[in-house]
């Protein structure tokens, strides 16, 4: 069903779609469960994320808010953004000339905690000091999770 509406700036161009359309086809495109162009699907959750609002706050000439909360768990549980954002990032380190994969160690905190000399540190802290050892923790910041910062 192919409506002829005004774009919105959040609305994919046929270059990105171009890139994105592979990773977001679960199944064919001429599905006859389909109700609604899969690109449009795409641009209301653009839109969604874009502007900040809630699923039913959708304009109505996007597809209903049901259908595209629907598509984009679907799209979630099949891991189809953690698949883009990870090819983009090897196309984009290749465009710089870099190596596809990142080749620096990663320490998270049970690395620094193993060394004898952050162990006892640790060990002979009370809690609030604990908290207050932003290097320990390089995914926290001021006792936040940086995903939720």
């Amino acid at each position: 069903m192919k409506t002829r509406r005004k774009p919105y700036p959040s609305d994919v161009s046929d270059e990105e779609w171009a890139f994105v359309a592979p990773y977001l086809t679960l199944m064919t495109l001429d599905a006859p469960q389909r109700d609604y162009d899969l690109r449009e699907v795409f641009n209301a959750l653009r839109y969604l994320v874009r502007a900040g609002c809630s699923w039913r706050m959708l304009p109505n000439d996007l597809p209903p808010w049901y259908t595209v909360y629907q598509q984009a768990q679907r799209w979630l549980a099949a891991g189809s953004f953690e698949a883009i954002v990870h090819d983009l990032r090897v196309i984009l380190r290749l465009a710089q000339g870099r190596n596809a994969q990142p080749s620096a160690a990663i320490f998270d905190g049970r690395t620094m905690q193993s060394t004898p000399r952050a162990g006892r540190e640790l060990a002979t802290m009370d809690i609030s000091a604990r908290r207050d050892r932003r290097f320990t923790w390089p995914w926290t910041l001021s006792g936040t999770c940086w995903r939720c910062t």
